[in-house]
């Protein structure tokens, strides 16, 4: 008797949510895929490049909801209050998870209490440009220039303290620098203004700097990647010049607190096969994106050491939280 009870408490705890039967299965229905953005925009399109290959991985429609305001907010609250069962997921970025904590002193989410990370799934590095009036071919002859010129030099920004502007702040920390931060709203209207030569350097994704760097308009300096990157091979990275710099702009999959340890796995060994794919590294790379995955508890480091990456370089440059 005692054996039958034990028996049927095994096949209760697999007929449960979390069980190992149960999550084998998932998913059984479609799955909200939340992106925190508008429509049409990078992370936006990346979001919808796995959805369609998750899709097309597990059997089941993945469904893109765009989410977006307040920097992101809105789309990670509905996520963070989700049911913890695998069907509500979101693409989280930098933006969302790293430096929003930095700079808000209160957010509807908290990026690590309130989420589960299940994998990177892409990284965009930053190329540094410049208008080709500035005589510089290197970023050790920019850093030279800077201080031969100290507080003339002018760097553009998509708004203060998005990830551009902090990028611009760990640079000038690490190279010893004051170049002059100009906020923009968005990273168009400044990209307008460099080419112009109203301002003196910026950041890019390497999609957006290519076409100006190939007809001369811009000049590519450095790359953020910790090394020298497919997607622009030729361009040395800011590192080599700065050890240790890196900035970029990653995505990354994140479902509820509290989601099932094996629904987490499933959807990361599936989004390591979509990496793999050649079509999505090729549609990820015309983004300016490179296609990357890694387990949950890579995820988790990479957020711990960017919001304390980030929370540094606020404090050295006296950002305020609003």
């Amino acid at each position: 008797m005692r054996t039958r009870t034990l028996g049927g408490l095994a096949l209760l705890a697999l007929a449960l949510p979390g069980g190992g039967a149960w999550a084998q299965s998932y998913p059984t229905r479609p799955v909200r895929f939340i992106v925190p953005w508008p429509a049409g925009g990078v992370a936006d399109i990346t979001t919808r490049l796995f959805g369609r290959k998750l899709t097309e991985l597990m059997g089941q429609q993945f469904v893109v909801e765009n989410r977006p305001g307040a920097t992101g907010m809105i789309g990670c609250e509905l996520v963070a209050r989700a049911a913890p069962d695998g069907y509500t997921l979101l693409m989280a970025t930098t933006t969302t998870h790293a430096t929003n904590p930095v700079m808000y002193k209160k957010l509807p989410y908290d990026p690590v209490r309130d989420f589960a990370p299940i994998s990177l799934v892409a990284d965009a590095p930053f190329v540094l440009v410049v208008h080709p009036s500035l005589q510089v071919k290197s970023v050790k002859a920019l850093i030279a220039l800077a201080k031969a010129r100290p507080g003339q030099l002018t760097f553009g920004s998509s708004g203060t303290g998005g990830s551009a502007h902090l990028g611009f702040e760990l640079f000038n920390a690490m190279a010893g620098i004051t170049a002059v931060h100009v906020p923009y709203k968005g990273l168009a209207p400044a990209t307008v203004d460099l080419l112009a030569g109203n301002i003196t350097m910026s950041w890019e994704s390497t999609a957006a700097a290519t076409p100006h760097i190939r007809s001369g308009r811009l000049r590519g300096l450095g790359i953020g990647s910790a090394k020298r990157s497919p997607l622009m091979p030729d361009v040395a990275t800011i590192a080599e010049t700065l050890p240790g710099f890196e900035l970029g702009s990653w995505s990354a999959m994140f479902a509820p607190a509290g989601t099932p340890a094996e629904i987490i796995r499933r959807l990361q060994r599936e989004v390591s096969a979509a990496v793999k794919d050649v079509a999505m590294r090729e549609q990820l790379a015309a983004l300016g994106a490179e296609g990357v995955a890694g387990t949950p508890e890579e995820l988790a480091a990479v957020l711990k050491s960017d919001v304390v990456k980030w929370a540094r370089i606020a404090r050295q440059a006296n950002l305020r939280p609003e």
